[in-house]
């Protein structure tokens, strides 16, 4: 049986600049591991072996890849966020969006009051949802 399942975030050069934009952005958010690699690891010091960050009460895993791979995050896997308020939506959509994208405007589409989707500028989706 598995202990547990995280979603899990692997960027390419830029996950210390992404943690520290969700840090900013996500007023809860806290750091619960931040481990970082050493002159002794290889890849450049500094870059995020593996941190676990807490959102919302999700935890999600990330690391900096030293590797560059032929692939990046696809927005068809998104972290989906419940907000408490329309204003809520609009803030983390506007803030998310800021060198991203725009996949779906803020808008009432039927399924609830108010919804966005944005890719943030290190290319991870996020759906942003009242009901």
């Amino acid at each position: 049986m598995p202990k547990s399942m995280l979603p899990f975030l692997m960027f390419q050069g830029d996950g210390s600049a992404a943690l520290d934009f969700y840090l900013s952005v996500f007023p809860d958010a806290q750091v619960e591991q931040l481990d970082r690699h050493t002159e002794e690891d290889g890849p450049p010091v500094g870059m995020i072996k593996m941190a676990r960050v807490t959102i919302a009460g999700q935890t999600v895993m990330l690391t900096d890849s030293p590797i560059k791979h032929a692939f990046t995050f696809t927005p068809s896997t998104s972290l989906f966020v419940e907000c408490e308020s329309e204003e809520e939506v609009r803030r983390l959509s506007d803030t998310l969006k800021q060198d991203g994208a725009e996949m779906m405007p803020v808008g009432s589409y039927g399924f609830s009051r108010l919804f966005a989707w944005v890719a943030d500028r290190f290319g991870v989706s996020w759906q942003i949802n009242f009901t």
